[in-house]
């Protein structure tokens, strides 16, 4: 190929689109440019011959390219710079040095493209995708957007607020992580997996359903094709947070519920105060349906003819609080009218006026009842109907204020049905009850208007008498007695009651109900311990004796625990030889304040109170262990233990007994007990099979004070009874009293023959010991022989004494 001239060169590089500098390459100067070079740079070509590419680098870049020192960097040079024009413009071109060969030699072609308006173009781009950034990640809804093939191509924050994604999801790009999260942040994942194989299978879909994410948040999924010239490229999630709305849809679906179900009445009213609406509990109360009364004035519902007062009424306590209740009377369709109580809200807007109210209404009418019966209830008796104690203090009190303004009086009576336990445990409760109810009413027909029946409880009933004195407190006492004591029929059953009346008068016996109830109380106790069945009044000298009688009954209490009592020990003798058979425990007391106090006191007191079988067991266990003590020291005798109805009657005692035996080491056949006739007489059943047990144990059964109770020689012959004691009062008239005598006489024989043992109590002249002898009496125990003795002293005189030990034989 022929080597072109300067002139072809130039016209060749004038038709090029790109600005071409043709730069001879040792110098690095300018030789030839085109017209493209020119437009570019807005220099003529006479302004760039001849110059050199350092004057024409713009940009510390072609500087350094055009230096002596990178010669060899410049052959296939590439780079995107800048050049400099004429008006002081930088403009941006792509820039190309490629080394050609000339005739002339080396020289460098030197092209530049202008990329101003590629460039301004991808700024513009740049500014538009910025924008739809920002617009996205602005959006109050979460978007994804998704190709065709499911894979992510955008979302925005809020998407990865509402399903809590990991800030690793939103550095590096994982779509399947990103469809992954999402599916397990869903409470329903399998129904979320079948919606979007349902999405992906009709590309044309649109779709808007719920989802409840874990974090609590339920979400409203919109899906929508992308659509690009028609046809679907890909698919639109916007995802809208409903937690609130769904909050309060749900919260307005129960509201309704509750307004339709709801046992209180409910109705709506408008802002005119006008009946909009009812619910059935209210149209159930007012026995009207609600579109009946639709439109009209909500406080006419309520006693009728008085709407405006109610009305007035409400919207003052609308303007105090916002809410007015209240208790009204409801007129209803049929039936009495009925008490409610109204509470009534007003609503109002952002304004403050009353758009609507809503009333909420209760019926009273069970509460009232309840309240009445609660009334009842407080001031009457549940069993009688008679007035209670409350009732009867109200009267009383008035009373009282009434008689001190005119000096009047009356009177109290403290009744009490004698014996009637004995009804109760043998009949049974609810037939006791029953008769409780015919003596109120028995009673109570014995009184005048003015005056009042009431019971305390149990059986016992108080009586107030208006206005009465002695002598009519005396008629209506023995007017009651005599009314009681006729006979009762129940179920085909007669029976009698009997009662004892205590009395006491205001002024003179006390000026509260307290005092006068107590003080007739004692009257009564009186009455009691006289025979029962009859009446008294109180005197003031019987608090006297019930003071003595519960400071002694506390003394007592206290003593065991204090020391102050000790068991004493009285010798059981054989009557023929004089031999220490025996002996008897006996309880003694000496108290700082009350002194040696007598056994005939105390034991009956602790008897009544029940704490006999306290005493009892301590006295046992006592008397067992100073037993075991004679036993070691050589000198072993029976024991003799006094045991008490109710100590004997304890579910427990023969087992107790047992116990205590095997624990002290003391032989059953060393110990006799000794039982009243009393316990022979109640329960006999279960008594007897008790009696038997301790017989079997080996432990000796003594009938205590034979011939003062209710003798029988029936339970003689089948009790296993070893030995009867004659009581002292029979003892002390021999040998003179000839009745005395025979008694003693009769009981030995009687002895005798059923081959039981006979001691006698309280021997104490050596003429009673002979008329003993004399009758075949076989042992004595008394003054005659010893005192009783402290445990120390009974040890100190058995050593000095000859012991015969006697062995229990069983019958």
């Amino acid at each position: 190929m022929l080597p072109l001239s300067a002139s072809a060169w130039q016209t060749a590089l004038d038709a090029l689109f790109e600005a071409v500098w043709l730069v001879h390459e040792p110098s690095l100067t300018i030789t030839l440019v085109n017209r493209a070079a020119c437009k570019l740079t807005g220099l003529p070509s006479d302004a760039m011959l001849g110059q050199s590419m350092q004057h024409m680098a713009a940009t510390p870049q072609d500087q350094a390219l055009w230096s002596t020192e990178t010669a060899t960097a410049r052959d296939g040079f590439q780079s995107f710079t800048q050049v400099l024009r004429s008006d002081g413009k930088l403009v941006p071109v792509e820039q190309r040095v490629l080394r050609i060969a000339l005739p002339e030699g080396p020289a460098l072609m030197v092209t530049m493209l202008d990329r101003s308006e590629q460039q301004a173009s991808e700024r513009e781009l740049e500014t538009l995708l910025s924008e739809l950034r920002a617009t996205l990640d602005s959006a109050a809804d979460g978007l994804l957007v998704c190709g065709m093939d499911g894979g992510v191509r955008a979302f925005n924050q809020r998407l990865a607020a509402l399903w809590s994604m990991p800030s690793e999801l939103l550095v590096h790009r994982d779509d399947a992580a990103v469809q992954q999260h999402m599916a397990e942040q869903v409470m329903d994942a399998a129904l979320y997996r079948e919606q979007l194989e349902a999405i992906a299978r009709d590309p044309m879909h649109e779709s808007t359903d719920i989802l409840t994410l874990r974090s609590g948040l339920v979400v409203e999924r919109r899906c929508v094709p992308q659509l690009s010239r028609g046809l679907p490229i890909g698919r639109v999630f916007s995802f809208r947070d409903i937690t609130r709305q769904a909050e309060i849809q749900a919260g307005l679906r129960l509201a309704a519920r509750v307004f339709e179900s709801s046992l209180d009445a409910i109705f709506i009213a408008d802002g005119q105060h006008r009946l909009m609406r009812m619910n059935p509990g209210c149209e159930r109360l007012v026995g009207r349906g609600g579109v009946a009364l639709s439109g009209q004035p909500a406080a006419a519902l309520f006693d009728a003819g008085a709407g405006t007062d109610v009305m007035a009424q409400v919207l003052a306590g609308w303007e105090r609080e916002g809410f007015w209740e209240g208790e009204l009377r409801l007129p209803r369709a049929a039936g009495e009218a009925c008490a409610v109580h109204l509470s009534w809200v007003a609503l109002r807007d952002d304004g403050g006026a009353i758009v609507q109210s809503i009333g909420f209404m209760r019926d009273l009418t069970a509460q009232h009842a309840a309240q009445k019966r609660i009334e009842e209830l407080a001031y009457s008796d549940a069993l009688t109907g008679l007035p209670n104690r409350l009732m009867l203090a109200q009267r009383v009190e008035h009373a009282i204020d009434e008689a001190r303004r005119t000096g009047g009086g009356f009177a109290i009576l403290f009744l009490d049905l004698d014996r009637f336990k004995i009804i109760n445990d043998s009949l049974g409760h609810p037939f006791g009850d029953r008769v409780l109810r015919l003596v109120a009413q028995r009673l109570q027909a014995c009184l005048r208007q003015a005056d009042m029946l009431s019971r305390l409880g149990g059986d016992e009933f108080v009586v107030y008498l208006d206005g009465g004195d002695a002598a009519v407190a005396e008629g209506v006492a023995q007017r009651m007695i005599d009314d009681l004591g006729r006979p009762f029929a129940l179920d085909g059953m007669g029976l009698s009651i009997q009662c004892s009346i205590g009395m006491a008068l205001f002024p003179q016996d006390g000026d509260t109900l307290d005092d006068l109830i107590k003080q007739a109380d004692t009257a009564m106790y009186r009455v009691k311990e006289r025979g029962r069945g009859a009446y008294g009044f109180y005197q003031p000298q019987m608090n006297a004796g019930l003071l003595s009688h519960m400071q002694l009954e506390h003394a007592m209490r206290q003593a065991l625990p204090h020391g102050r009592m000790a068991v004493h020990y009285q010798p059981l003798v054989c009557i023929d030889t004089g031999c220490i058979v025996g002996a008897e425990a006996l309880l003694r007391w000496n108290d700082p304040e009350f002194g040696a106090v007598s056994p005939t006191v105390f034991i009956p007191l602790a008897e009544e109170s029940g704490y006999i079988v306290t005493l009892g067991a301590w006295v046992l266990e006592q008397s067992v262990r100073e037993a075991v003590q004679w036993m070691r020291a050589g000198r072993p005798v029976r024991l003799s233990v006094n045991v008490s109805a109710l100590e004997f009657r304890q579910p427990d005692f023969v087992e107790r007994l047992m116990r205590l035996l095997e624990a002290e080491g003391l032989p059953p056949a060393w110990l006799e007990l000794e039982i009243t006739e009393t316990i022979l007489l109640q329960d006999a059943q279960e008594m007897a099979q008790r009696l038997g047990a301790l017989a079997a144990l080996g432990v000796g059964l003594v009938l205590d004070d034979f011939g003062t109770g209710y003798s029988s020689l029936a339970y003689l012959k089948k009790l296993p009874i070893h030995k009867l004691k004659i009581d002292q009062s029979f003892v002390r008239g021999l040998p003179d009293d000839e009745g005395d005598r025979a008694i003693v006489s009769a009981i030995v024989s009687m002895g005798q023959a059923l081959g039981i043992d006979v001691i006698a109590e309280g021997v104490e002249t050596e003429a009673q010991r002979a008329a003993l002898i004399g009758m075949h009496c076989q042992q004595y125990q008394g003054y005659l022989c010893a005192p009783a003795l402290e445990a120390g002293a009974f040890r100190a005189f058995l050593a000095q004494r000859q012991v015969k030990a006697l062995p229990l034989l069983p019958r």
